[in-house]
């Protein structure tokens, strides 16, 4: 348990289990329309990592952005759940839901059985609570699956919460969407009351897919946000090409404006991927704040989510080279050498900026999976002249990255990367 919610807990725990807001779909004439407490609900949601440490800044920060809802990735002890409702916030409840990737197998009787019963006893304990919106039966259990029979057990599991809890309704999700998977779902999994998509790069021809696909089941996306990393392009060395900040920025303003309308009534909601940080090929990648500060991307949601203008908008990336060259370019360096560095931020104002240097990640994982930061070599770079940097590429040859950070007085940060190779010899 967190100690900071534990004022929380100690104050809500006498009434806060038995106040059920229930929590429909209704189908309309176009679509579908969620409903809370009677009222119709439009979800304006992020991911949060709720056993991270800076969890409750987190909560707090989404409601201050004009967030009202957030999804977690698993349950742990449910600390999160007060604090939500102190807050004003609901929960899309994740029940943690092995994968066959990571060796579980869905042929295993014992297995299943007892996978059951550790759901049953965490919806017991949760159902009643106030700011629960919905029950999430694992994520992305089609990551490289091969055994449909996990939706034999998602069924089970959704057909044992409507028995229990019939104020709250049942999805899963899913890595992408296709008309194989939405057969799987749609045969073997038919009590869920509604299909969570999780997508990228593949967002924006979602629609027409969906479409094509067929789903009669309402939609919800359950994450998104900017291009993955399989989905960019590479190096010639096999490095993913990162976009900046700005342009993480005109993703999710794309995504906010003009992708997620064109669903239309088959939408009843969506949550952002990630409202935190983390390691993911880069520690930058995926996250909308960098070490606690907020990116171009709270402030695109913000305007999305309230309809209002931004007071401190964050500075802006508009380019990053190094030896005068791009990363599309495929920098190579040669040992011992000394070059420069440029990176064209707008909206300075005097802010500090920071350069960092990493080894390149060399994970393998996938699913998001957990990640080791790759090591800091920062040690290349020799000094800095306001937008400018200067490196001495190392004696050894290797794959490297370099980050530039433009902090501002206001909690804002805008963020660049650029990939590079070290060779010994001249290239």
């Amino acid at each position: 348990m967190k100690p900071c919610v534990f004022a929380f807990i100690m104050v809500f725990a006498a009434t806060a289990w038995s106040q059920a807001i229930p929590v429909e779909i209704r189908t309309l004439d176009d679509g579908y329309q969620l409903y809370r407490g009677g009222q119709p609900y439009t979800v304006r949601g992020a991911g949060i990592a709720v056993d991270s440490e800076d969890a409750l800044q987190m909560l707090r920060a989404l409601k201050r952005h004009g967030g009202n809802s957030f999804r977690t990735w698993n349950v742990g002890d449910g600390w999160f759940l007060d604090a939500a409702h102190e807050l004003g916030l609901t929960v899309a409840l994740c029940l943690d839901i092995k994968r066959e990737r990571h060796g579980y197998d869905y042929g295993d009787a014992a297995f299943v059985t007892a996978q059951l019963e550790r759901a049953r006893e965490q919806v017991l304990r949760f159902k009643d609570h106030p700011a629960l919106l919905a029950w999430v039966i694992g994520n992305e259990l089609n990551y490289d699956y091969t055994d449909p029979r996990v939706y034999d057990a998602v069924n089970d599991i959704s057909r044992m919460i409507h028995a229990l809890d019939p104020l709250h309704p049942t999805t899963t999700t899913t890595a992408g969407i296709t008309a194989t998977l939405a057969r799987d779902i749609a045969e073997r999994a038919p009590d869920i009351d509604f299909v969570s998509v999780q997508t990228y790069g593949e967002l924006f021809d979602l629609p027409e897919r969906l479409e094509s696909i067929g789903i009669d089941k309402p939609i919800m996306i359950t994450e998104w946000g900017t291009i993955g990393h399989w989905e960019v392009p590479k190096t010639p060395w096999g490095a993913p090409i990162e976009l900046t900040s700005s342009e993480k920025a005109a993703a999710y303003r794309q995504g906010a404006t003009e992708v997620l309308p064109r669903l239309g009534a088959r939408l009843i909601g969506s949550y952002v991927f990630l409202w935190g940080q983390k390691q993911e090929r880069t520690p930058t990648w995926y996250g909308v704040f960098v070490n606690g500060r907020r990116t171009e991307a709270i402030d695109v949601l913000e305007r999305a989510w309230t309809g209002a203008g931004v007071r401190d908008p964050v500075p802006v990336v508009r380019s990053l080279l190094l030896d005068g060259k791009p990363a599309a370019s495929g920098v190579r360096l040669t040992s011992g050498q000394t070059y420069q560095a440029h990176a064209d931020i707008g909206d300075l104002d005097g802010d500090a900026l920071r350069w960092v240097v990493l080894e390149e990640s060399t994970a393998t994982q996938g699913g998001g999976d957990a990640e080791e930061v790759p090591a800091d070599r920062s040690q290349m770079l020799q000094q800095t002249a306001g937008k400018q940097v200067t490196l001495t590429a190392p004696e050894r040859s290797g794959a490297y990255r370099l980050f530039v950070y433009a902090q501002d007085s206001n909690g804002g940060v805008a963020h660049a990367n650029l990939p590079f190779f070290v060779e010994t010899e001249e290239p």
